[in-house]
């Protein structure tokens, strides 16, 4: 009964939205005048993080899952973007040429609040 309790809980208490997902890191090419490997949240980075970048709608600290990413486990929004408006997301690499790799897509993701 508790499997079921959860699989409900975490349907019941997320919002899934196709979005469009786009991979970035932090060098001068994608982040421009703010490369300086501190995310608008405050966040260091360090070799390794997983997180992502996100309209204002979504409050930092918010919990994205997006097949593929992290092992398909959930990341924490710690960043925004002058490009990121509306039904974005940019998901952190530590180089830019996996972020080039991950490039452009139409995926599923898993919102919680």
């Amino acid at each position: 009964m508790s499997s079921l309790f959860l699989l409900l809980s975490l349907c019941l208490f997320s919002e899934f939205r196709v979005m469009e997902i786009t991979g970035y890191c932090s060098c001068p090419i994608c982040c421009e005048s703010s490369a300086d490997g501190i995310t608008a949240s405050g966040h260091i980075i360090s070799p390794g993080d997983k997180f992502a970048a996100a309209d204002r709608q979504w409050k930092f600290g918010t919990l994205v899952t997006v097949r593929d990413y992290n092992d398909s486990k959930p990341v924490i929004v710690l960043d925004r973007g002058g490009s990121i408006k509306g039904n974005r997301l940019d998901l952190y690499f530590d180089n830019h040429k996996a972020a080039l790799e991950w490039g452009r897509s139409m995926k599923i993701v898993r919102i919680q609040e």
